[in-house]
């Protein structure tokens, strides 16, 4: 039964900080790290490269084995977490395996969500979320001609992009109005929309797979607007879920994530969890919510690795505020807080989009399309609510530079 000072049940983003934010106070408390992947760390956002053929998979490593033995920390591949007994500090594995623990992160991050449609389960379909999915990906268009993706997300159409680029036909299908529903509004995702059509992807918005038929790699996709497509090679993203059906008997309180106070702590004593499995609270409404982003990630794995090494200089968690950034085809789309509520002032011409959400004068969220903004810049207005009320059509006019403007001023 392996006993360890710190447990880390995961390998990316969150984990990797809270590793380093430990090893700044501990650096001799004994420290594993535990992953279900059978690679070293690597990020999921590179996986569209990978399948590309842009990024070789050994070139996305996020750490070395160097790395690990620096930082004296044991790195542990292929070890599925299938169990937690918070009451005897044990992590169970899925070879039986007991790893006991003073204090344990679970950063588990996320998994591909598998809708219910009929069919679905007699087909090989394809997932995105692991280097190991990437590169079967990778190998399935080669031999493909057309394809389907289910969601028109950031993943599905990252994976659109690519495989037309290809050479397949593709076809991607949506239940809502139109693509990225979660970080555009209709306006804006009318131009990427335009993009993908442009290069030659048929795009079914609206409406949602009822059904498919065949097995194997062949299928025909049948749409609940009556619609069949023929595809050779089908691909799911429908989004994800928080990696949690192994804590089902745990008593770890989850929503919709794993629900973590301001410190990363779990309702569990010696207990934190960070990144895409943890439901931490939001920076505008207050409210806990899933923020699946990287500097998010980094944020939250940085405060739980202060936090279980004891750091002084610990500040609570400010909350999350959403940020996506979005490119196809040579563009870029971007996007920043809130997409709804309050006063929505919009530029729409022949070059580019942007959006401006305003509620009391202060900016909620920003978004644009083939117009670059400084994420940086709009993000600190967000958090530091600066109030625009004396400077709004300078603001709207030339948004950028006014940030900058009123970010030097405040730093002084």
């Amino acid at each position: 039964m392996p006993e360890v000072k710190y447990l880390i049940v995961g390998s990316s983003h969150a984990a990797l900080e809270a590793l380093r934010a430990i090893r700044q106070v501990d650096r001799e408390g004994a420290m594993t790290m535990l992953t279900r992947d059978s690679h070293l760390p690597y990020s999921p956002t590179i996986l569209p490269y990978v399948v590309s053929g842009r990024s070789p998979a050994e070139r996305v490593i996020l750490r070395d084995e160097a790395f690990f033995a620096d930082n004296n920390c044991r790195f542990v591949s292929g070890a599925t977490a299938t169990g937690l007994d918070p009451a005897a500090k044990a992590v169970v594995l899925a070879n039986g395996e007991r790893w006991h623990y003073e204090k344990l992160l679970i950063a588990t991050g996320a998994a591909p969500a598998i809708p219910p449609v009929p069919g679905l389960e007699n087909v090989g379909f394809h997932v995105l979320r692991t280097l190991d999915d990437a590169e079967g990906l990778r190998h399935a268009m080669k031999s493909a001609r057309r394809a389907v993706v289910l969601g028109a997300g950031l993943v599905g159409l990252h994976a659109a992009e690519n495989l037309a680029e290809a050479g397949l036909a593709v076809s991607v299908v949506e239940m809502q109005g139109h693509v990225l529903p979660g970080y555009f509004d209709a306006t804006a995702s009318a131009r990427i929309e335009a993009s993908f059509r442009e290069h030659g992807v048929a795009l079914h918005l609206g409406c949602k797979a009822a059904g498919i038929e065949g097995s194997g790699e062949g299928c025909t996709v049948r749409l609940d607007d009556g619609t069949h497509i023929d595809a050779d090679l089908l691909l799911v993203a429908a989004g994800v879920t928080p990696a949690v059906d192994w804590l089902a008997t745990s008593g770890i309180a989850i929503g919709k994530g794993i629900l973590v106070d301001d410190a990363m702590r779990t309702n569990h004593a010696d207990v934190w969890a960070a990144g895409d499995v943890a439901e931490a609270r939001d920076f505008q409404s207050g409210k806990p919510s899933l923020i699946g982003i990287i500097p998010t990630a980094v944020e939250e794995g940085r405060i739980a690795g202060m936090d279980m090494a004891g750091d002084a200089y610990l500040k609570p968690y400010a909350g999350g505020v959403p940020v996506n950034t979005f490119r196809f085809f040579g563009r870029v789309a971007l996007s920043i807080g809130r997409t709804e509520g309050g006063a929505e002032i919009a530029k729409h011409d022949a070059q580019a989009y942007r959006r401006a959400v305003l509620a009391e004068g202060r900016l909620i969220g920003f978004s644009s399309v083939d117009e670059p903004f400084d994420v940086g810049v709009m993000g600190e207005l967000i958090r530091r609510r600066t109030d625009l009320t004396g400077c709004k059509d300078a603001f709207l006019a030339h948004p950028l530079e006014t940030g900058r403007r009123l970010m030097s001023e405040g730093w002084r």
